[in-house]
């Protein structure tokens, strides 16, 4: 089970993030009144997909015995009006063979972050 506590106080518009034993700042770039002083909240969104998608590529590739050397993913979020969308683009490293590529695309697409995204999480709001 995954957890974060969030706090922002009045300095636009930054946040103080902490998950388990680590801590970091989410803020908007200049442009949107932040002061850029960490990821935005949609490339923490896209960071979250990314990262585990390489962690359970090399995951996967390991316990096969496949020779990946390393993967490097680029993410997009675009929103036009109601419809959204991300956009993954893999590039992998190493001696596989085209079925070994086209098997670690399909894993690409069972990852946990990618099914919970895909499948919509539901969010219950209480106040404390």
């Amino acid at each position: 089970m995954a957890f974060a506590k969030v706090h922002i106080g009045l300095t636009n518009w930054a946040a103080d993030i902490v998950t388990g034993r680590h801590s970091l700042i989410s803020d908007e770039p200049a442009a949107l009144g932040g002061e850029d002083a960490g990821p935005s909240p949609f490339q923490l969104l896209l960071a979250s997909l990314g990262s585990c998608t390489a962690i359970t590529l090399r995951m996967y590739a390991e316990r096969k015995g496949w020779p990946l050397e390393a993967v490097d993913i680029d993410l997009h979020y675009r929103a036009e009006g109601e419809a959204r969308s991300i956009t993954r683009a893999l590039t992998l490293q190493g001696d596989l063979d085209e079925a070994q590529r086209a098997r670690l695309a399909d894993i690409a697409e069972r990852t946990p972050v990618t099914l919970a995204l895909k499948g919509g999480v539901a969010i219950t709001t209480t106040l404390a």
